[in-house]
């Protein structure tokens, strides 16, 4: 996707002050430090602006991205992740049917052959315990593996696709993607999954973030990114002809407590 640092800014702005710079990310683009791509900070820093990434997202993944402006901004923004007190919501579009309408994916994970994130157990011991997923402690695998749960809530479904918000509660590298896939309900067009490139794009889409923030009044970020049409559209076929509306159920979902 080729875009001048100038051209993406004003597209894709949500939300800027002294401190912060908050875009809705189209797919394909780095966010940085990924190998052989221009990223973000990198198409930034070539027209003399200086951006501190707060968190990532996959460059197959549209949707709120936020950088600091300043590094006591960032200080304070990336210890909220590290902590996991960040509030996050995802949209994903999944490549299935049969989901509940609310479940938990409680699977832990771990790094395989050539740093692939994988669940740390072997597939066949994964169990459906009501509407949450997960892996007696014995059948975990021997190795560094890291704790994961993602929440979701089936927004809507068509004959072939199921429409979801998820909350990764614990924000590890893949980790929607991989749940997902692990469970039998893989996202339409993800490249760790689906080699056939039979679409254009991934259909995951970072969408709310919700954080403090001392310097504003009141001190918070609040913030939402609305997917853009090639979201909705797996292939040529939107999966709702109202995104407004589903928008409308999935902040009902996690409004007021912002639980899914």
């Amino acid at each position: 996707m080729d875009f001048e640092w100038a051209q993406l800014r004003e597209r894709c702005l949500v939300a800027e002050d002294a401190a912060v710079l908050a875009l809705n990310k189209p797919a394909g683009i780095s966010v940085t430090g990924e190998r052989h791509d221009t990223d973000m900070v990198e198409m930034a820093a070539a027209q003399g602006e200086t951006l501190y990434p707060v968190h990532r997202i996959d460059k197959v993944t549209s949707g709120l991205v936020l950088m600091a402006k300043e590094l006591a901004a960032h200080g304070e923004l990336t210890r909220q992740f590290n902590k996991r007190t960040a509030e996050k919501a995802y949209l994903a579009i999944t490549a299935s049917t049969g989901l509940p309408e609310r479940g938990v994916i409680d699977l832990p994970l771990s790094v395989g052959r050539k740093n692939r994130v994988r669940i740390a157990a072997p597939r066949e011991s994964i169990r459906r315990d009501g509407d949450t997923w997960r892996v007696d402690e014995a059948d975990v695998l021997a190795g560094k593996n890291y704790p994961s749960v993602t929440e979701f809530a089936a927004l809507a479904a068509t004959d072939e696709h199921t429409v979801l918000a998820l909350r990764p509660i614990s924000g590890r590298r893949h980790q929607i993607r991989v749940h997902l896939a692990w469970i039998g309900h893989p996202i339409v067009g993800d490249p760790l999954f689906d080699r056939s490139g039979a679409y254009p794009r991934t259909h995951l889409h970072s969408w709310r973030l919700r954080l403090d923030a001392s310097w504003r009044t009141p001190p918070v970020l609040d913030l939402e990114a609305v997917p853009e049409a090639d979201f909705w559209a797996v292939g040529a076929i939107p999966v709702t002809t109202d995104p407004a509306a589903l928008l409308g159920r999935a902040v009902a979902l996690t409004t007021p407590t912002r639980n899914l």
